[in-house]
């Protein structure tokens, strides 16, 4: 017979245990002995209105930041990027070459031809629909 000197799994897990429940409850005295202060936080949105530049631009920065947060869906939704990107996954494929080019290429490649079929479309969009404003 062959002794080893391994320790019984339980009573290391309680050790353990009871280790950490000391260091939990020991814990929190030391840590919160500073007095906890809040900043005072004022938030104002333009300020007065004798200026309303202010205020458009705060909105603007709004608008702007909700444009750019749903510009990857408006690109997928409502132009031919998704038609493009299908075709030259299609095109991989036929070519029989698994993943050359890669896919971020195709991607740029479909992000370019997108752009340039959807050109005449945004520059309506900005004549009809941007410029009067």
């Amino acid at each position: 017979m062959v002794k080893t000197n391994k320790l019984p799994i339980i009573p290391v897990v309680v050790c353990l245990l009871i280790v950490t429940g000391l260091i939990i409850l020991l814990l929190p005295g030391p840590v919160s002995a500073d007095p906890l202060q809040l900043p005072n936080v004022n938030l104002q949105v333009g300020g007065s209105q004798d200026k309303p530049q202010d205020i458009s631009a705060t909105l603007q920065l709004i608008i702007l930041l909700t444009v750019l947060t749903l510009a990857p869906a408006i690109l997928i939704l409502l132009t031919s990027f998704t038609r493009i990107i299908v075709v030259l996954s299609f095109i991989r494929s036929s070519l029989a070459t698994q993943q050359m080019p890669p896919n971020q290429i195709l991607i740029g490649l479909a992000l370019f031809l997108t752009f340039f079929v959807m050109a005449p479309t945004f520059q309506e969009i900005n004549r009809d629909a941007l410029q009067p404003y």
